[in-house]
């Protein structure tokens, strides 16, 4: 397979991009320019067709990048929303209360979120995602999503990778046995270890779940992924006891601090404090902005909180940031179908981030930095030797992309095509 006249993030020029089985063999500059309409606009402009001819695919100016990474969504809750009942108040405990009572009226069955699930990973794979780390419940003791996704990850190992993070959503000890789920979890087939410490009865048993994240993924060879600081609280900093288990532990870019909202409510002492920490133990991030922007700040006054983490400040101390859906569809959050570039649009924004710097890198947070929160960058990226999980979308750079809400035109996950689309023409009369 050759893919011609291909642009490339962070990259001058046009590029061909040769792949042999599920890999990446070369990347050499094209030969020939790509010819162009010139009415079409200027050079930036991809020229108007991709073109299709057997092993061949002539990218005709337009980018090609990494499949995207989808590094926090919870496909177990997929298209719920509304069943038991609506979030009326639109707030996080409210949605949490939905959950537990539709996992205890009967409507938690494992075939109903298979197919939710599916639906909603089919959605995100059409936005370009080939990548997917989905939270699933485990308090819950007939696994019941956590056995539906199994079955997913297998029936879609050759199209999207898949994995588990077992999350006990009504706490580790907030919940009778909880621990003991999560655990239960990961022999059964999860290979992340969630948490979520600030809704524990007390910060002493949310610190001890935190470390009882880290025994376990010492145990089982695991990375950790925690629920940490959702709520809209300054004295609440389960982030810094990540921090120091990740650096006493020497788990460096083992472990993923998810949501973080709290951080936008720090002092700035303590941030000063907190930032060089974060940076040492080399955590990783998955911020959240749609959902948190919707969950958070409710019931305040004027001004209302945005309640998003400091996504910028985290970025100049180079700690990678990843841009996620969270939920699709759910008692948390209404909307969402796995358009990553939706979100990306929604960060930026929110994080005071459009500059010509931070718009010209904006795939950054769907593609290499939640790389890092996957541990997936040895076989990750437009290099050879990677894998060859990429698409091409209909633009000519990242701005065109955050701009316009690009097509993806082409995906591929390891050497096999996985769809091809054509952008929505308009004919003017």
């Amino acid at each position: 397979m050759l893919i011609t006249n291909a642009r490339l993030p962070k990259h001058d020029g046009l590029w061909d991009i040769s792949i042999e089985g599920t890999r990446i063999s070369s990347i050499s500059e094209s030969s020939s320019q790509t010819p162009r309409d010139p009415q079409v606009g200027d050079e930036n402009t991809p020229s108007p067709q991709v073109e299709f001819s057997g092993e061949r695919i002539d990218a005709a100016g337009r980018l090609v990048a990494p499949q995207f990474i989808e590094a926090h969504v919870h496909l177990d809750y997929a298209n719920t929303n509304g069943i038991p009942r609506p979030n009326h108040s639109g707030t996080l405990f409210e949605a949490i209360e939905i959950w537990g009572e539709r996992k205890d009226g009967g409507l938690h069955k494992q075939e109903t979120i298979y197919n939710n699930a599916k639906q909603a990973a089919l959605s995100a794979m059409s936005h370009g995602v080939g990548y997917i780390r989905t939270h699933v419940d485990v308090t819950d003791p007939t696994f019941a999503g956590l056995d539906a996704l199994v079955q997913l990850r297998e029936d879609l190992k050759d199209q999207v990778y898949i994995e588990l993070v077992a999350f006990p959503q009504n706490g580790m000890y907030a919940y009778e046995g909880g621990a003991a789920l999560v655990e239960q979890a990961l022999e059964r087939g999860a290979s992340v270890v969630g948490g979520i410490p600030h809704l524990e009865p007390t910060r002493e048993l949310g610190v001890q779940s935190v470390k009882h994240a880290f025994d376990l993924a010492e145990k089982f060879g695991a990375r950790v992924d925690i629920h940490c600081d959702e709520i809209d609280d300054p004295q609440s900093r389960f982030v810094e006891v990540m921090a120091a288990e990740t650096t006493q532990r020497s788990m460096q870019e083992h472990a993923n601090v998810s949501h973080a909202v709290a951080m936008s409510y720090y002092n700035p002492g303590y941030m000063q404090r907190l930032l060089p920490k974060l940076r040492e133990s080399q955590v990783t991030f998955a911020v959240c902005p749609n959902e948190n922007l919707h969950l958070q700040g409710r019931g305040w006054q004027n001004p209302v909180p945005r309640g998003v983490a400091p996504v910028r400040e985290l970025t100049e101390q180079m700690i990678p940031v990843a841009f996620c859906q969270d939920s699709m569809a759910d008692p948390f959050y209404p909307l969402g179908n796995g358009d990553l570039m939706r979100i990306v649009d929604t960060g930026l924004h929110v994080s005071h981030m459009l500059t010509p710097q931070h718009m010209d890198s904006c795939l950054d947070f769907i593609t290499t930095n939640p790389a890092y929160n996957l541990g997936i960058t040895d076989h990750y990226g437009i290099e050879p030797g990677k894998d060859a999980s990429l698409v091409i979308i209909d633009a000519a750079t990242q701005q065109e992309v955050l701009r316009q809400g690009s097509t993806i035109v082409y995906s591929m996950h390891k050497g096999r095509e996985i769809f091809r689309a054509k952008p929505a023409e308009v004919t003017w009369a």
